[in-house]
């Protein structure tokens, strides 16, 4: 499986694309920069079978328009952020206005359930609040990757104080990872990529 990195927007988030040999790709996190997005679709000549969000954030899904737009396919998330998701609070000016809701989209609420099926993808659902009530992790078990999102960066860890954040939610949430037995490769929201294995060692946040 490839795996593309793109940074978008103000808040340099990562956007991922996960992408097989047979051009059939997962769009993950379209936080911004949309004409970017389209552009790696484009060049590699891609197929999207699904968009998967970790959280709502605006920073996260404020390319969602008008990419579905061009590419339409399922848009996954989980139920305790769908609900907010394309509102009035979910905004962070001037960065980010509120996001366009897709029209005509088939909507997937995330859950814990063990196996999650996009086309030829399957992910593992870890539900982890804390930075927002329906922020979630995936594990590509066959390829050792953890998408963190907001959960957990290369030394620290998402912030609280944004609405709907809860500290005592995502401490629990982060010794939830913690607890993990493979070494993952962490593809986290913002910054670098680490390893489940380094951050247990030197992450303040999974003392």
């Amino acid at each position: 499986m490839h795996v593309t990195t793109l940074i978008t927007g103000a808040y340099e988030e990562n956007c991922y694309l996960l992408w097989n040999e047979e051009k059939k790709a997962l769009l993950i996190d379209p936080g911004d920069d949309a004409h970017a997005i389209v552009h790696i679709i484009q060049e590699y000549d891609l197929q999207i079978v699904a968009y998967v969000c970790t959280h709502a954030h605006a920073d996260h899904i404020s390319a969602l328009y008008e990419v579905h737009k061009l590419y339409p396919a399922p848009i996954a998330m989980h139920t305790l952020d769908w609900d907010w998701a394309f509102s009035e609070i979910n905004q962070s000016p001037p960065y980010y206005a509120q996001p366009k809701e897709p029209t005509s989209y088939t909507r997937m609420n995330l859950d814990e359930k063990k196996q999650w099926t996009f086309g030829p993808f399957e992910l593992e659902v870890i539900h982890t609040p804390g930075h927002t009530p329906g922020s979630c992790c995936f594990i590509c078990k066959n390829e050792d990757i953890l998408i963190a999102g907001d959960t957990l960066f290369k030394g620290s860890c998402g912030r609280t104080d944004l609405p709907g954040g809860d500290a005592l939610a995502l401490k629990k949430s982060l010794q939830r990872l913690k607890q993990l037995t493979a070494d993952y490769r962490i593809l986290a929201g913002h910054g670098d990529e680490t390893t489940l294995h380094v951050e247990r060692a030197t992450n303040f946040y999974l003392q």
